[in-house]
């Protein structure tokens, strides 16, 4: 029945900062960004791999209820060939960086980080050929 994510959607308080962060620091091309003047809101979409954020922005959205271990969403995790790579360019655009740790089950090391609104993200190393990686953090 499923084949594959297809996009992840976030909804961000502050639409320049949230753009200029995943597309400036991450590195993420813009697919398309849509002004929407039904909704006073923009829709940003942003090229992961094969699959899409949808960045999106709203008048007034409510606060995320917690950190990091409310009901939902927990974070998103990209993969990255080198951890440490990744980790010196995030800390040289000002983010902050949680130490890495190792995942028990795999072997393999990652960290967290956090987008302009504290939407957990975690960078997770992958082998060379590991696109898919399966993780219980």
């Amino acid at each position: 029945m499923i084949e594959a994510f297809h996009h992840v959607a976030i909804i961000c308080s502050d639409y320049a900062r949230s753009k200029d962060f995943y597309t400036r620091i991450l590195g993420l091309p813009v697919v398309r960004e849509t002004w929407r003047p039904g909704r006073q809101s923009w829709k940003c979409d942003l090229a992961v791999g094969a699959m899409q954020i949808e960045l999106f922005s709203f008048p007034t959205p409510p606060p995320r209820p917690s950190r990091p271990e409310a009901c939902g969403l927990r974070h998103l995790a990209f993969a990255v060939r080198d951890l440490d790579t990744t980790i010196d360019a995030l800390i040289g655009a000002g983010v902050a960086v949680e130490p890495v740790r190792t995942d028990a089950l795999t072997g393999r090391r990652f960290t967290f980080f956090a987008d302009p609104d504290d939407l957990p993200l975690e960078l997770y190393e992958s082998a060379p050929m590991d696109t898919h990686p399966t993780t219980m953090t």
